[in-house]
């Protein structure tokens, strides 16, 4: 399943709460499906999350450059590369241990309109 990189930080924080009330129920599904425990392939394009998000316009994701520059922190943080496939659990792991943990989060993702969010909780790959 195709997964864009910083979906693993959003995933992390993820409450309930999202774009719209369709985004959000499809959010809680992805969440379930990954933690089923799928295989994931790393891509800079739209991800099967991205499908019920209102941002995702025919041309692509409204906010592209700036998720673009999130995707790139994630793999450059992480030491991975677009278009790798690993166990999601791998992928979580590493987002946790290489980007959460030491507080690194802001250096990717600071200008998101959802950071206060991550502010507030704990992440669920701890």
């Amino acid at each position: 399943m195709a997964i864009r990189p910083h979906h693993g930080m959003c995933l992390a924080y993820f409450v309930g709460k999202g774009y719209s009330d369709g985004f959000t129920l499809h959010m809680e599904e992805m969440l379930e499906k990954f933690l089923a425990g799928v295989s994931v392939r790393l891509t800079l394009k739209e991800d099967e999350i991205c499908s019920a998000c209102p941002n995702n316009l025919e041309k692509g994701c409204e906010a592209g450059e700036k998720v673009q520059r999130f995707d790139k922190g994630v793999l450059d943080y992480c030491g991975l590369k677009e278009g790798q496939q690993l166990p999601f659990e791998e992928f979580e792991e590493k987002v946790q241990e290489k980007i959460l943990a030491p507080g690194k989060r802001t250096e990717i993702c600071g200008d998101c309109q959802w950071g206060s969010i991550c502010d507030k909780v704990k992440s669920r790959w701890e």
